[in-house]
């Protein structure tokens, strides 16, 4: 098995972390209600999914 033949310095470890953040969740408005929710879901407000009422939403 390879083994690394130095110690990786926390500098170098963490300059290759740099791109691992968290993206905020995108949200697009609902063409019917025009509330925000997922793009490609079922809107949680009206039921709608492209223009059509795919649950019953009371």
């Amino acid at each position: 098995m390879a083994v690394p033949k130095k110690r990786t310095s926390s500098a170098r470890r963490d300059k290759r972390r740099t791109h691992w953040k968290l993206e905020a969740a995108n949200l697009a408005p609902c063409p019917q209600c025009h509330e925000l929710k997922p793009p490609h879901r079922v809107c949680l407000s009206c039921g709608y999914y492209k223009n059509r009422e795919a649950v019953k939403v009371e």
